[in-house]
């Protein structure tokens, strides 16, 4: 590994290994992909790294190319002491809203670890249900803090393989290229074609 990248990820985790030296040892990140888009599920993933995890790459799943978040994806779930995953789908999020699916997500992920964690780190979320365990809510976590940008990796790669499935249902509407999000030739497949059942019409009915 680099020397650049190397001090990267050191800084990446440098709030993790002040909290394991506070005596934390199961530390779990969490994030979610899919609050945004106009179809689709909302994923939100949980993740419980080993204290000298140094995956090269790992980072916020925003900077990473396609291709390379699913490399990293396999050496994520490979190395990790425990994930769970959370697929919250469109009914749902046009039913509760998307903050609260989000919230309902991240309760399920965290009910899917094997082990259960000691803190718990989360990306710019609060008033959540985390079953008794105590969180701390970092903004842009996914930027700042090693677990939690292993989580949206899983969460981000997760999402994506359910949209390129779609895809194949729904080719018209493109998802294998922009995975739901209001992109223009979306909106634009949307007045041409109309919705199809993976919209979420809370998100789409100012295109109809």
């Amino acid at each position: 590994m680099k020397e650049k990248e190397e001090t990267r990820l050191l800084q990446l985790k440098e709030k993790e290994n002040e909290l394991r030296e506070k005596g934390f040892k199961f530390i779990c990140g969490i994030d979610e992909a899919g609050r945004g888009p106009l179809a689709g599920p909302v994923v939100v993933a949980s993740v419980i790294m080993p204290a000298d995890s140094m995956i090269e790459g790992v980072n916020d799943s925003k900077k990473i190319s396609e291709k390379k978040r699913e490399e990293l994806y396999e050496k994520i779930i490979k190395e990790a002491i425990s994930y769970g995953v959370a697929i919250i789908g469109q009914d749902e999020i046009d039913e509760v809203n998307i903050l609260n699916a989000t919230k309902k997500g991240l309760t399920i992920s965290l009910q899917e670890l094997a082990q259960k964690p000691d803190l718990i780190l989360v990306d710019a979320l609060n008033h959540i249900d985390t079953l008794g365990i105590p969180y701390d809510s970092i903004i842009k976590g996914d930027a700042k803090c090693y677990s939690i940008a292993a989580a949206s990796i899983i969460a981000k790669v997760t999402r994506d393989r359910i949209m390129r499935e779609w895809d194949k249902i729904y080719p018209e509407y493109g998802f294998e290229k922009h995975k739901g999000y209001g992109t223009a030739s979306h909106i634009k497949a949307i007045r041409e074609f109309g919705l199809c059942p993976i919209h979420r019409k809370t998100f789409t009915k100012h295109f109809i």
